[in-house]
């Protein structure tokens, strides 16, 4: 049952009668970190609402290895979801509890409707493909310009403007994985910034000092 107090942080967005609607129609969903949220391939009949934690949307290659494409926080919703629901298709992308997350799930059905009837909600969804398009253009800068150096030194600065926290704590592997590369390189280069007195490394902890 989604309580119109849950919905509170959105009056800013939404009218009352979508803070109606959903109140009536959605439900609400908690997911533990590392628990798929969304899946490749699964026919989507929800979209989520994210009301606490993060998310990392991801793709997935031919090999099985996946790339990090951006991060959910409160507030957002997955534009790449929401195109899938759009033209009835299965899910492009993997989305995966970054953190404890709580997510209120919308039918697919009504977030059509109210894109039909209700500005607020339309506004809502077209600013969320913006900000979700910009993203991945960012990603794709990121690949295509920058050294790997400087992508790995840029994700723990976003990681650290994400939790608000100069501490992460994170393994290498979970690094190499959003980074789509290897453990090792990871590694190597973190010992890299840790010289060069821009992070410092603890167990599964790194502390970011310049940034």
């Amino acid at each position: 049952m989604i309580t119109k107090d849950l919905l509170q942080p959105f009056n800013y967005l939404f009218d009352t009668e979508i803070i109606d609607n959903i109140a009536n129609v959605a439900f609400l969903k908690t997911f533990k970190k590392a628990d798929i949220i969304i899946d490749i391939g699964q026919d989507l009949n929800y979209i989520p609402l994210l009301i606490s934690g993060t998310i990392k949307v991801l793709r997935e290659d031919h090999n099985g290895d996946e790339l990090l494409l951006y991060v959910l926080e409160t507030g957002d919703t997955c534009a790449m979801s929401l195109t899938c629901c759009m033209v009835k298709s299965v899910s492009k992308i993997r989305a995966i509890a970054d953190e404890e997350a709580t997510v209120i799930m919308i039918p697919i059905d009504n977030m059509k409707l109210w894109f039909n009837s209700n500005e607020t909600w339309r506004n809502f969804i077209l600013h969320s493909y913006q900000v979700r398009f910009d993203e991945m253009l960012e990603t794709i800068d990121t690949l295509a310009f920058m050294k790997m150096d400087e992508r790995l030194f840029k994700y723990l600065t976003d990681q650290v403007k994400l939790s608000a926290s100069t501490n992460l704590e994170i393994t290498h592997q979970e690094i190499a994985e959003d980074l789509h590369t290897s453990r090792v390189v990871v590694s190597r280069l973190l010992k890299q910034l840790e010289k060069e007195g821009k992070i410092e490394l603890g167990r599964n902890k790194i502390s970011v000092l310049d940034f």
